[in-house]
């Protein structure tokens, strides 16, 4: 109410300031300009703010990140994915954390499982549910061909604790492994590493990154807990469009948005039509504009 209060006065005192400025007072257009300008950024956090009320629209987000078919061309696009969602993560001043990593074969990532943690984290990722199509000129081809390749990115809710989710050990099959990957400092060398198997929905997570076969566990089930709220979420809403696109596979015809590096540049979301001809700025983190088109166009469809 506050902030309704605050744009209705803003938008009173802009008003007046026009209505001096037709009588020829220079500073009062200027001043309505600015006014104007200030207006337009406090509505559009008022507009945002009402499109982000759904029930776990404010929770951290869970995000993986799998390559499609393509080998090393997918496994690249994957990374450049994790890149990106990370990129716009540092922007909004958000904190990320990897659970999960599987290296591809000759570059990139087969998958990977990260919280992005921050205010409506949740509310503005779920925005990018689905499989992403990048078409470029390879890297990794001696000829220079251009080439399609896939990626699915799946957004789940953290689940705090005021949100209880019953999960008892009859449900579950907790499996101990030796974390993989390229070694470093973050990966593990022992058989700490930790996959929870939830039997009756068939969800699997896997965490290797934490220090200790307890942490691995602990965030595992964080991870297996906020996937079943999720499920729960759509189920509850009669909706199941997001999880099944999600679960489409990874390849033509299923994607929601495309980047195209070659012939010409350009990203484009095929939900709502929200285009940006700098491909390079988007695959940097600047993906604002496509949630904010995303968040309308969703509070219409529903």
């Amino acid at each position: 109410m506050n902030s309704y209060k605050s744009v209705q006065e803003l938008y009173d005192e802009i008003e007046i300031l026009v209505e001096y400025g037709k009588e020829g007072d220079l500073d009062s257009c200027k001043d309505a300009c600015k006014q104007i300008d200030r207006f337009k950024k406090e509505f559009s956090e008022i507009e945002q703010k009402a499109y982000l009320s759904g029930d776990a629209d404010t929770n951290n987000a869970i995000v993986s990140i799998n390559a499609g078919a393509g080998g090393t061309e997918s496994c690249d696009w994957a990374g450049m994915l994790q890149r990106m969602i990370t990129r716009w993560a540092e922007k909004k001043k958000f904190k990320t954390q990897i659970f999960d990593f599987q290296y591809g074969d000759s570059a990139g990532i087969k998958s990977v499982t990260f919280s992005v943690e921050g205010a409506f984290a949740y509310g503005f990722l779920k925005s990018e549910i689905g499989i992403h199509r990048l078409v470029r000129i390879s890297p990794f081809d001696s000829n220079a061909r251009r080439h399609t390749s896939f990626a699915s990115i799946f957004v789940s809710p953290e689940v705090d604790d005021d949100i209880e989710i019953d999960v008892p050990d009859s449900d579950i099959r907790i499996d101990v492994f030796r974390a993989g990957g390229a070694g470093g400092q973050s990966v593990n060398t022992t058989d700490s590493a930790v996959r929870i198997t939830h039997m009756k929905s068939g969800l699997v997570v896997t965490c290797q990154n934490e220090r200790s076969q307890h942490q691995n566990k602990a965030t595992a089930m964080k991870i297996l807990k906020s996937r079943l709220y999720e499920k729960a979420l759509e189920e509850q809403r009669a909706e199941q469009k997001k999880i099944e696109d999600s679960k489409k596979e990874i390849g033509w015809g299923s994607q929601i948005r495309s980047y195209v590096l070659h012939p010409y540049k350009m990203v484009k979301d095929h939900r709502t039509n929200e285009e940006m001809g700098s491909a390079e700025k988007v695959l940097d983190g600047e993906i604002d504009s496509f949630i904010e088109a995303y968040l309308k166009w969703d509070s219409i469809k529903s």
